[in-house]
């Protein structure tokens, strides 16, 4: 299973619904997201503003960590906004055709029990669990505007499992809704989830895909969100756990994908995206991504293709 570029979606407000697509029963190839449209970064570059930019993000790479797969030297024309606080704002990515938040399909975040920390069970009717190697997803969310904490922000996380599949979409889960969750920022910003580490599927770099709120009443209309981005996982610890039982066919994508090429990623090399990762596979990893988010700008996940993205 796989994010599809064709997931058209309207300009009305907010981030306007998506055309149903129907659950495919195979494992699709994608090279999807190519519906991903172009970032604020790649804007400025081509209209030679790339180098000043260059400059506001020399401030501070915020808690990115070095990834060993060549992100090239595209990195150093990132333009994202930046205080003064050296944090940079997220860049805006699709939210793919599998959000289940209502946008296309269904809404997970409607169903009562969505907010919990561990994500690895469905819950509600559903009684399946997603296999895999242990990861726990830290994001701290920082609110640019006020140089702060973002208090109270209600973020909503979703990723494939071990297979490759989505819940609530792909074949054989439509009837699950695992690895699917929200939790609300403490005073630190932070929001934690327990779950297992995703599969790479074919024609995408691995991820997770995370939206973020400004409260926890905002969930349940997506039009709401003011950040809808994407974690780019490290291809050090990605070839560690593929080589674990379940993960075969990881193996095989990861060969034939680089985050240059991926064409979410590909962009600047997930410079702003890549998570830091700390564990193993016996005890688990953790991953965390700090997260900036400009309530200023508009966001722009859910726009056409060729349409700006982050305001």
């Amino acid at each position: 299973m796989a994010d599809d570029p064709s997931d058209h979606r309207g300009s009305t407000q907010g981030r306007p619904s998506l055309q149903r697509i129907e659950p495919d029963a195979a494992v699709q190839p994608a090279a999807f997201d190519l519906g991903a449209v172009p970032s604020r970064r790649r804007l400025l570059t081509l209209l030679g503003l790339g180098a000043a930019a260059a400059g506001l993000t020399a401030c501070g790479a915020g808690s990115v960590a070095p990834s060993t797969a060549s992100t090239g030297a595209v990195a150093s024309a990132s333009a994202s906004a930046s205080t003064s606080g050296g944090a940079d704002e997220i860049p805006e990515e699709t939210a793919g055709p599998y959000p289940g938040d209502g946008s296309n399909g269904p809404d997970v975040l409607e169903q009562s029990g969505i907010v919990r920390s561990d994500i690895r069970s469905s819950f509600g009717t559903a009684t399946g669990s997603a296999q895999g190697v242990p990861m726990t997803l830290e994001l701290t969310i920082t609110d640019l505007v006020n140089s702060a904490p973002f208090k109270g922000a209600a973020v909503y996380v979703w990723h494939c499992d071990r297979e490759g599949r989505y819940s609530l979409y792909s074949s054989g889960v439509t009837d699950q809704n695992y690895l699917r969750g929200v939790q609300v920022a403490s005073t630190d910003g932070v929001v934690r989830f327990t779950s297992i580490f995703p599969a790479c599927y074919s024609g995408r770099w691995p991820h997770i895909h995370f939206e973020v709120y400004p409260d926890q009443a905002s969930i349940t209309d997506s039009t709401k969100a003011i950040a809808t981005s994407q974690v780019a996982l490290p291809k050090n610890t990605c070839d560690q756990v593929y080589a674990q039982p379940g993960y075969q066919q990881s193996v095989t994508n990861l060969a034939r994908v680089s985050l240059t090429s991926d064409n979410v990623f590909g962009d600047d090399g997930g410079v702003h995206e890549l998570g830091t990762v700390t564990g193993n596979t016996t005890s688990g990893y953790t991953v965390s991504l700090a997260v900036g988010v400009d309530t200023t700008t508009s966001p722009g996940g859910g726009q056409l293709p060729g349409a700006p993205r982050g305001g």
